[in-house]
């Protein structure tokens, strides 16, 4: 067990940090959606009530398509796109896809390279991309999730305010649909900017996201 543990302790670390982080978005969640029923002098609802609601898979999910855009975003992007002196980047001569040697595909794999590596075709090449390939797809899945959570929240409220209803198409349009999706995209690119500048003039010793302590400003794609 305690090898499993140090094994995985980044997923299981964050892991464990992510539902701590639901729970209290959930009892916090719960406490303003009753205080926000009182003061429109409705009934209150229970916490499992809360948890099915559409108002809380809203909120969860315009927070995950997010995260899983920014993922997607920078993970195809520094195949082309380097920054000079930070370890988010590849070296300066290595835009691109880069060469099968360097990649270790083909008749360049290894031994211990997975079986797809070498198998050639449409597997390798899905395989090549398959990080990036399945960020995307979570990306999109947990929009249209966000999309579809947000509609009935929004068609709730309209219902409070005694106010039609909209379609799902008419809200994909809407300035609350977009205003949810773009308060957290500007966030996320925000800080993958500011990473990949910070880095190249500031260190965290021991971290794979710094350069070495004594590493030039000027090295790039070097990690410590």
């Amino acid at each position: 067990m305690r090898r499993f543990v140090r094994d995985n302790g980044l997923s299981l670390g964050f892991g464990i940090a992510f539902l701590l982080a639901l729970a209290g978005q959930a009892v916090a969640g719960h406490a303003e959606f009753n205080n926000q029923l009182a003061t429109d002098g409705l009934a209150q609802i229970g916490f499992g009530a809360y948890l099915a609601s559409s108002d809380f898979a809203v909120d969860v999910t315009e927070n995950w398509q997010s995260e899983y855009l920014q993922f997607f975003l920078y993970i195809f992007a520094t195949v082309w796109l380097l920054q000079r002196g930070s370890p988010e980047s590849k070296e300066m001569h290595k835009a691109g896809p880069e060469s099968d040697q360097d990649q270790r595909v083909g008749e360049h794999a290894r031994s211990d390279s997975p079986r797809w590596a070498s198998a050639g075709g449409v597997r390798q090449a899905v395989f090549s991309r398959s990080l990036g390939l399945v960020m995307a797809s979570l990306f999109l899945l947990s929009w249209l999730a966000q999309s579809i959570a947000g509609v009935a929240a929004y068609n709730e409220q309209q219902l409070r305010q005694l106010q039609a209803p909209i379609g799902w198409g008419n809200y994909l349009l809407s300035a609350d649909f977009w205003s949810r999706s773009l308060q957290n995209w500007q966030s996320e690119l925000l800080a993958v900017a500011s990473m990949a500048v910070l880095s190249v003039y500031l260190r965290q010793r021991g971290s794979p996201e710094s350069k070495p302590v004594g590493a030039s400003h000027l090295s790039t794609g070097v990690e410590g």
